[in-house]
Formats: C-alpha cells, structure tokens, sequence
C-alpha cells in the first residue's frame, strides 16, 4: 500500500495529538521509574506509536478493543483519560481497576477498552466472544485485538482467526509486527515469512503494512473497520514496526543487531510524522500547542498517580471470586 494517498489534514492532526501523547507518556514513565518515583513493571512502546493512533483514529469509541500488557499506546489512542491510567499503572485506588490490574491488566468499558490481557495471545479467543457478542445484537460494533508477531506461533491465534472467519465475526486483527517477540527475531520462531500469509491461508481479508506511515495504516485500519462494520467479517492487519528498546525496561536488548536499531532509530516515525503536519501547511506554533497541551495533561495524570492513596487492606477481597473451601 505505499502508493496510498496522504490522508487529510483533520485525520493527520488527530494521529498526531494520539501520538505525540503516546511518545511522551512513554518517556514520562520511563524516566519516573527510573529516577525511582515508580517501582513498577513496564513495557516500552516508543516507536510503535503510530500504529496504535491511526488504528484509533478509524474506530469510535463505543467500539471495543482488546490488548496485550505492551499496551500503553493502544490504550491511550483509545481514549482512557491519563489520569486513571496513570494511576492503574502506579497501582493506586483512582485507577482504572482500583490499583488491582496494574499495568498489564488495564480495562476501561466507557472508552471500549474491555481487556489486557498478561497472556501472549490469549486476547483473540476474548476478541472472537466480544465479536459474537455483536454479530448477536446487531450493535454494529466492532472489536480490534492487539498482539505481536510472538502470538502468531500459538494454537489461540490459528483457532481464534478461523473461527473468525467462519463466523464473519467484526473482529479486526492487528497484529503490531515489531520483529522481535519479547526476545526472539522473528525468523527464528516463525515459519511463514510474513504473518499476513497465515491469514491467507485462512481465507481471511489480510493485508500487511507500514504501519509506521501514519497515512496508510490508517487507510487499512479504515478500511478493515467499514468491512467489518458491513458485515463482511474479520480483517488481519499486519503493521510493519519497530520498538526502541528492549522487551522491558532493564532488557537492553541485545540481540538486535546494532545497524538494524540505528537505521530504526534513523527512521523514528514521529519526525516523520511532524514534519508531514508541517508539510500539510499546519503551523509549527499549532504543533507545538498540540505537544504543551498534552505535555501538560501527562504532568498532571503522573502527579495525581503519586499522591492519590492505595487500595485500602480490606479491598483485597472485593472484586474478585471469593470461595471458601471447606476444611
């Protein structure tokens, strides 16, 4: 798709503010935890920003959304305000979960967001019931699973998207290609060259892209929605990418090779994208507004996530199943 045409000016801006919130949240955390104001899991998302703001950008809100524990960027794209995510992450009790998910098992219904799941994988079979759940209802809605190229190679992904296919279910698979797994390169696990061909295989609606090209990922992710929308079925989408550091933070990421990471870094889609507004006759001082504006909403979402309490100790056991086993 890399003839694809420029998408317009209104769609690039909004990527961009998506974006831009992304990168700098994800530098925000990185740089907390490391100066130790967090002690906390987290998984980078920096150079990955992209794909995740034009798939949202092409979605509505009361659509749902499906993601895996490197989902940072999907779930901001997908509009969870930043103060109780920021909270959620830092396990706190004006979190998303009530500080009990942390940060690979955010979920936020009023913006979609039904499940992140800490299970390479596993969101697609949770996918396929929320596209059911819809194809049953006539609600029109439609679900997007995020994973990496890692869950690819599991028995959920092979069952989940052939049940999709025959069940026509409005389930969009984006499948966020960053090559490397948590550690592994993809050649080394993965059989078929590219993960679109194991969609072809299936009969599925396939297509792989730069999903680093804000403009044609989100011509596919448009497309993939109003076909799902119309009823036609499920769409894989396997989005090009690239991540900027290692699986987690303290991973160094070794075993990616040192010219592929420089010539990625090289290619870092945000300027890109930046100077595409530029291009576009969007005023530099409007852009610089667009990156204060959320700079500002990240200092305040981090700020309320240190001071606002924990869960109390008698929380423990609510919101969860509580059996008692007989002695």
């Amino acid at each position: 798709m890399s003839d694809t045409q420029m998408a317009d000016k209104d769609v690039m801006i909004d990527i961009f503010t998506r974006a831009d919130l992304i990168m700098q949240s994800d530098i925000k955390f990185r740089k907390m935890i490391g100066a130790g104001q967090l002690q906390i899991v987290y998984y980078p998302v920096r150079g990955q920003e992209v794909v995740s703001a034009a798939m949202m950008a092409a979605v509505n809100q009361e659509d749902y959304l499906v993601t895996i524990y490197r989902g940072l960027h999907d779930q901001l794209a997908k509009g969870i305000p930043s103060k109780d995510l920021w909270a959620e992450f830092a396990g706190k009790m004006a979190g998303t979960c009530k500080g009990k998910g942390g940060p690979m098992h955010i979920t936020h219904p009023e913006t979609g967001v039904m499940v992140t799941t800490g299970i390479v994988g596993s969101g697609i079979p949770i996918a396929n019931g929320l596209g059911l759940a819809s194809q049953l209802e006539k609600d029109g809605k439609v679900t997007v699973c995020c994973f990496g190229d890692g869950a690819s190679n599991i028995g959920a992904f092979h069952e989940g998207l052939n049940m999709a296919q025959v069940w026509k279910l409005p389930v969009i698979f984006l499948c966020q290609n960053n090559l490397y797994s948590e550690h592994t390169p993809m050649a080394f696990a993965t059989s078929s060259e590219t993960i679109k061909q194991r969609g072809d295989g299936l009969g599925m609606r396939s297509v792989r892209v730069n999903g680093n090209d804000a403009s044609e990922m989100y011509a596919a992710a448009k497309e993939a929605v109003e076909y799902a929308r119309a009823g036609n079925g499920p769409t894989l989408i396997e989005a090009m990418t690239f991540r900027f550091h290692g699986h987690l933070l303290g991973d160094t990421g070794h075993y990616i090779p040192e010219a592929e990471m420089e010539q990625a870094l090289k290619d870092d889609p945000m300027p890109i994208l930046r100077q595409q507004l530029l291009d576009m006759q969007i005023s530099e001082a409007d852009i610089a507004a667009i990156e204060a504006k959320n700079a500002a909403i990240i200092d305040e979402a981090a700020q309320y996530a240190l001071d606002a309490p924990y869960p109390p100790g008698d929380e423990y056991r609510i919101d969860v199943l509580d059996v008692e086993i007989a002695a």
